[in-house]
Formats: C-alpha cells, sequence, structure tokens
C-alpha cells in the first residue's frame, strides 16, 4: 500500500532515514513515496532551502527520482478532477480550516489527498487543515510520528533513529504537538519515562 509523503513528512524524516523511499515494510506492505511537486515546493521556497541545506544532496535527489511516483495519463486527469473538488469545498468552508492558527489546504495540499484517493493509498503529514479535508472525504491521513511508529514496529528503523529525528525536530522548533504526545504515548518505550 502507497504512503505519500507531503512535504513537511518528507523533510521531517529523509534527513535521517536512509534509504526512505520505495521499501515495502510491514505486513502491509507499506511503501513511502513522494510526488513531484514536494521537489517543487521546496525549490520554489526560499525559506525551505534555508531550513533544509541537505536536501539537494545527490543521495536523496537520486532516491526522488528513482522512487517518485509515475502517474498515467488517467490517473492524473483523475486526480486533477478530485483537486477541483476539494479546493471547492475548502473555499466553500474556508473558516472551518482556519480555526487554530491553520491555514486552508493549499492546491498543493489538495493534490498529495486526491492522490491518496485516486491511488488508494495513505497520506503522511503533520498538516492539521489537511487531516480535517481528508476525514471529511474518507481518506486516511496519518501524523508523521504514526508513519515513524508503523516504521519502528517494523524494524525499519531502530530506538536511536527515532530519538534522534525527534531531538533534532525539536533542536529545530519543528516538533509539533501531536509529536510530543506520541512521545509520551506510542514511543513511551523508547523514551521511558520524561
Amino acid at each position: 500500500m502507497w504512503v505519500l509523503l507531503d512535504t513537511n513528512a518528507y523533510l521531517r524524516l529523509a534527513k535521517r532515514i536512509k534509504p526512505l523511499l520505495g521499501i515495502p515494510f510491514g505486513q502491509k506492505q507499506y511503501t513511502l513515496t513522494i510526488l513531484k511537486l514536494v521537489e517543487d515546493e521546496v525549490h520554489r521556497s526560499p525559506r525551505l532551502r534555508f531550513q533544509y541545506p541537505w536536501f539537494d544532496q545527490a543521495e536523496l535527489s537520486t532516491e526522488r527520482l528513482a522512487k517518485g511516483v509515475r502517474l498515467s495519463a488517467r490517473e492524473k486527469a483523475e486526480i486533477e478532477a478530485m483537486v477541483s473538488v476539494l479546493r471547492a469545498h475548502v473555499l466553500e468552508n474556508a473558516a472551518s480550516y482556519s480555526i487554530h492558527g491553520r491555514s486552508p489546504p493549499s492546491p498543493a495540499d489538495c493534490y498529495c489527498l486526491a492522490f491518496g484517493q485516486v491511488r488508494p493509498g495513505i497520506v503522511a503529514t503533520d498538516d492539521l487543515g489537511m487531516h480535517h479535508l481528508g476525514a471529511e472525504f474518507e481518506i486516511p491521513v496519518w501524523h508523521g510520528h504514526e508513519l515513524l511508529k508503523k516504521m519502528h514496529s517494523a524494524k525499519m528503523i531502530s530506538n536511536e533513529q527515532v530519538r534522534e529525528i525527534f531531538a533534532a525536530l525539536e533542536n529545530n522548533d519543528d516538533l509539533p504537538p501531536s509529536w510530543r504526545e506520541a512521545r509520551k504515548g506510542a514511543f513511551k518505550k523508547v523514551f521511558g519515562r520524561r
């Protein structure tokens, strides 16, 4: 089953889990992938390029190129049609996506969710607006820490890697509240009492 990483999910994991993409794991054979739009989003953003200078390392670029999703013309058309539905819904209900300081899902966010529906799979993101929109359209969406837990349970990553990822996010002031909760809950055995 495909697990599509949005930009924030990819950026939180790719530096410390190598290889990351295209390797089936777990009983359901989850396989992580990304879309070209992640690369485009990072390259368009001076802030992201500055914060993640490792993004263009040859090893990672090669992996993204080799393991990224290739869509058929039919899939592209289906995704574009679904993006239109999702965007219209977001625009009609913008207030419900703007509470608690959230931003409404962007066209790129809608594209990721549309992918999750057209190619049955799961979208991994910590964007709460995407979680809200995914729930309204019954598109499965995981938080990044839920994906990390699946990878850890499948022994794709070690306790040490989990601790390194959490520490790096915390040091970069990029540890979402849901990850803080997961550290005390799902990853309690990894971190012990804190």
